[in-house]
């Protein structure tokens, strides 16, 4: 797949719906896409879908048809990639889950379908203008890190789940204020928006189809951009360009990069920022530590590797002394 020259775009899609069996419908999905050539990462729940995926060009309509076939999915708004044809997946996973987004709430105790006015590019813009609004960035640290929207409230969490509880207490002097959410492709301000709203937050409004859609919509009708710097995603390709200014750091040099990778070594696999001489210097690893390990014949690091419980490692951008200035001022951008 790496070596392929096959034509292929890379897309994602979700909705809440009620599915009653999810591991047959795991099953009937796992069959039929496969069929159509389908790779990518998709989550099943009771509460609905959550896909990334990509598809082969040629393949694209009949799989529009398809997924209109399927009582949840028919008209599904299909998010597709600003850089869509840069290798994303290399085999289709699905997975049934408990939720579709890991988000700590309890359902039950507020309506999920009372969510926030939907907002295209020319709205969230006209809308962002007004002194009275405030943006915020329902995503991960790693995330806003390398892009965000101008004047955008950035928490600083590593799971969306922290999010939720941080952003309603920053938030809670300002619940009459026109409130503003956004995430990668729409899905986390769906159920953030409905949970705002029942805590009494009046103005509630989300990026409909989040920054990727908005980055083609801008695109497309000549409106100005007000994303600035690279839109993190959780594929192969780390992140897609949405515009030219690069606002983060090397985490190891501290010089001007946005570039997204995951130690070499196995047994760390950080998620961390390293640019083009930090990566040749460190043969692609967080340390010299790392650097070392790599360099172990490959029967010794699988023994070591054995010593070590593998977990999801990324770099807090909070622990960086170069960085602090740059974040605190992002911080206080709710005093403006």
């Amino acid at each position: 797949m790496e070596e392929s020259d096959e034509k292929r775009m890379t897309l994602s899609f979700y909705n809440y719906a009620h599915i009653e069996s999810p591991e047959i419908v795991r099953d009937q999905l796992y069959a039929e896409w496969t069929k159509f050539g389908i790779l990518g990462r998709v989550y099943l729940a009771k509460e609905g879908i959550n896909a990334q995926i990509n598809v082969p060009k040629e393949n694209f309509e009949a799989f529009k048809a398809h997924l209109n076939t399927i009582s949840f999915l028919n008209g599904v708004r299909l998010n597709v990639a600003v850089e869509e044809e840069k290798k994303s997946f290399f085999k289709l996973k699905i997975k049934v889950r408990n939720k579709i987004v890991a988000d700590g709430l309890e359902d039950d105790s507020f309506d999920v379908t009372n969510k926030g006015k939907h907002l295209g590019a020319e709205e969230f813009n006209r809308l962002t203008d007004d002194p009275n609004t405030i943006v915020v960035d329902m995503r991960n640290h790693y995330e806003s890190e390398v892009g965000h929207f101008e004047n955008a409230i950035l928490p600083d969490v590593d799971t969306f789940r922290d999010a939720l509880s941080i952003v309603k207490e920053t938030l809670q002097p300002y619940k009459d204020r026109n409130i503003i959410m956004y995430c990668t492709g729409g899905i986390r301000c769906e159920k953030a928006s409905a949970y705002y709203k029942h805590l009494g937050f009046s103005n509630v409004h989300q990026l409909e189809g989040g920054i990727i859609k908005y980055a083609r919509d801008v695109q497309d009708k000549g409106l100005p951009n007000k994303f600035k710097g690279k839109n993190f995603v959780f594929d192969e390709r780390l992140g897609e360009r949405i515009s030219e200014e690069v606002i983060s750091y090397c985490h190891q040099c501290g010089s001007k990069c946005d570039t997204h990778t995951n130690c070499k070594n196995e047994a760390c696999h950080l998620l961390f920022i390293q640019c083009e001489e930090c990566a040749k210097k460190y043969d692609g690893c967080c340390s010299s530590e790392c650097k070392t390990f790599v360099q172990l014949p490959e029967d010794e690091q699988r023994d070591l590797r054995k010593k070590f419980q593998q977990k999801r490692n990324v770099f807090k951008k909070g622990r960086v002394d170069h960085l602090k200035d740059h974040w605190l001022k992002k911080a206080n951008i709710i005093q403006r």
